[in-house]
């Protein structure tokens, strides 16, 4: 993970969640974003 860039991440972030992916592999992106303490948009949220 450390290889993305923010805006990579938070892109791969919005993508798996658009594209439906695995929960785990989301919640893996999601823990990063919060590890480096970015903002995710509201409505890519996972429900």
């Amino acid at each position: 993970m450390a290889m993305l860039t923010d805006e990579m991440l938070l892109d791969s972030y919005q993508m798996a969640v658009q594209l439906k992916l695995d929960r785990e592999f989301i919640a893996l992106l999601l823990a990063e974003i919060h590890k480096r303490s970015l903002a995710v948009e509201s409505n890519a949220l996972l429900n």
